[in-house]
């Protein structure tokens, strides 16, 4: 073959390829992605080309990768969800037995606050993922209202994670000086949910107007690419984790000659610790991952990663904010073994008074009746001794 005929050859191709570039440009551009896969699937059968085909045979296997991302997803939420709402009610049960010094009562406090706040972000992701789809254009009214709680309850998670650093900062460098149990209620609020709120509230009036608040496609979520609305989520949790990881290397420095004289102080402080050092880090890992999966949509490790880091946020609030706190345990088995002595008592009382009427009543029959023979015997030896007088 001549070297002319082969260029022409190569041409051809060339523009073969360039058109079928051209038209997958054109048909993405008027139906989406969508619209490019039947596309695909109607025009390469006919044609009877395989240049499409590992394109077909990509997106059936995305879309069984996001099926299995969906369903870890859902499973690990519920798992977490149904291990917060186990910690509020161990929380309510033992309340009144381990909240009793101010320190316990604002430890069980944040405890409560930090369960209950990850427990509502939870069940708002759930709704953001029901009214969102992957590859679609997300509506913005809903997904708007979606991402404001979403965002503002996740940044509560993190504020009460360092009130609770703040409360063992607090005792450990005002040892001798007490706060009032209001004053510490008001400043924990404020922290808690005030801070969150004006973030998100402000992050909503500065982005909205730009049409940048929430992502365009995907997911219910703060936008990242045209805005950068996600740094007001990042900046925050963040310097939360770096404040949090200072204070409890200070309070293992300093931790022999704190609450050495009040042992149920000690103890909550010793909690207190270990969950701020193992839940604040682990908090800040899942989201950094969160993160990734926003900036690398496509990697799939990245996506899997946080599916299961997420499902674990509330299983591990239940287990290092509740079940390995000594005193909960002792309160919890305090709380059974005094039920199961009240219902031993209420049937013993129960049955008591038939056996105690009857055994009264033949203690009165004897009674009476060694009462009537003493006198008779009485006046038996009265008229005895009577006629003995007379004679």
């Amino acid at each position: 073959m001549r070297q002319g005929e082969l260029h022409q050859i190569y041409g051809m191709e060339v523009l073969k390829i360039l058109f079928s570039l051209a038209a997958l440009q054109v048909v993405w551009n008027i139906s989406g992605t969508e619209g490019l896969l039947n596309f695909l699937n109607h025009v390469a059968p006919v044609t009877h080309t395989d240049d499409y085909r590992p394109l077909v045979h990509f997106r059936q296997k995305r879309e069984e990768i996001r099926l299995v991302l969906d369903f870890i997803t859902y499973i690990g939420v519920g798992i977490s969800m149904g291990s917060l709402v186990l910690c509020l009610i161990i929380e309510a049960f033992v309340w009144t037995v381990v909240a009793r010094n101010n320190t316990s009562y604002m430890w069980h406090v944040a405890i409560v606050n930090t369960a209950l706040s990850l427990l509502i972000a939870n069940i708002w992701f759930i709704i953001g993922a029901a009214i969102s789809d992957i590859d679609q254009e997300t509506p913005v009214g809903p997904c708007s209202a979606a991402t404001f709680f979403i965002h503002f309850f996740y940044l509560a998670l993190f504020f009460w994670m360092l009130i609770s650093a703040l409360l063992l900062f607090h005792r450990m460098v005002m040892v001798f000086s007490d706060m009032s149990r209001a004053t510490l209620m008001v400043i924990a609020f404020t922290i808690g949910y005030g801070a969150p709120l004006i973030i998100a509230v402000i992050t909503v009036a500065v982005t909205a107007p730009q049409d940048g608040y929430v992502r365009q496609y995907d997911a219910c979520w703060l936008n990242w690419f045209h805005t950068k609305a996600l740094l007001a989520f990042v900046i925050p949790a963040l310097t939360i984790v770096a404040i949090n990881f200072l204070i409890v290397v200070r309070y293992k420095v300093l931790r022999r000659g704190v609450g050495e004289n009040q042992p149920d102080e000690k103890n909550a402080l010793m909690v207190i610790a270990r969950c701020v050092a193992f839940l604040t880090p682990f908090f800040g890992l899942t989201w950094g991952f969160g993160i990734g999966t926003m900036v690398d949509p496509e990697s799939v490790g990245i996506h899997i990663v946080f599916a299961v880091l997420n499902s674990l946020q509330g299983f591990f609030v239940l287990l290092f904010g509740t079940l390995l706190d000594s005193r909960i345990r002792a309160a919890i088995a305090g709380r059974f073994s005094f039920i199961h002595t009240s219902s031993n008592r209420t049937r013993s009382t129960s049955a008591g008074p038939s056996s105690s009427s009857g055994l009264g009543l033949f203690r009165r029959h004897r009674c009476d009746a060694y009462h009537v023979s003493e006198a008779m015997s009485l006046s038996h030896s009265a008229g005895a001794s009577e006629s003995f007088l007379n004679t």
